[in-house]
């Protein structure tokens, strides 16, 4: 099980900085190509990569979807606002937003929004119904607003320093 993002771990080396970088422009690069390229042998770098999940610094490996690929073009940003700050009302909707229909991500923010969900859906009528029927109906939602999203344009590996 990871460790608590919050606690103090030990700090990355820079072989460990190198095998992130590689993994994060590809999370499919073979063990062998991974040791090679960072220059350690296989066996090093399979246990330094099986730290790096037990570290909770790899969270995951997974597939990166095109939402529009399977049907679903429209993606939005829709950002809510909380009746309260109570931690019941957090919870509530914390645990419920990750199962909402075509919720991709969900985020919980500071400042004058309290979550921010990323959701892709098949058109704009199934926007309107999700908001209608799955935001505005939350007991602990007060308030959204949607902002279209035209490109996603990725990041360029600016997590791992050194690259």
């Amino acid at each position: 099980m990871p460790n608590n993002p919050h606690t103090r771990q030990a700090p990355l080396d820079d072989v460990d900085r190198a095998i992130l970088r590689i993994l994060a422009d590809n999370a499919r690069t073979p063990n062998n190509a991974l040791a090679d390229a960072v220059g350690i042998a296989p066996s090093t770098c399979l246990a330094r990569v099986r730290a790096l999940r037990e570290r909770g610094v790899i969270r995951a490996f997974r597939a990166e979807i095109a939402p529009a690929a399977i049907g679903l073009p429209l993606q939005a940003m829709i950002s809510v606002r909380l009746r309260a700050h109570t931690r019941e009302q957090n919870e509530s909707f914390r645990d419920s937003a990750p199962d909402m229909p075509g919720v991709v991500a969900v985020f919980h923010m500071a400042g004058s929004d309290d979550y921010l969900l990323h959701v892709a859906l098949a058109h704009p009528d199934a926007l309107r119904d999700f908001v209608v029927d799955h935001l505005t109906t939350h007991p602990a939602v007060a308030q959204t607003r949607t902002n279209l999203i035209f490109e996603q344009i990725a990041g360029r590996r600016h997590l791992v320093p050194g690259g």
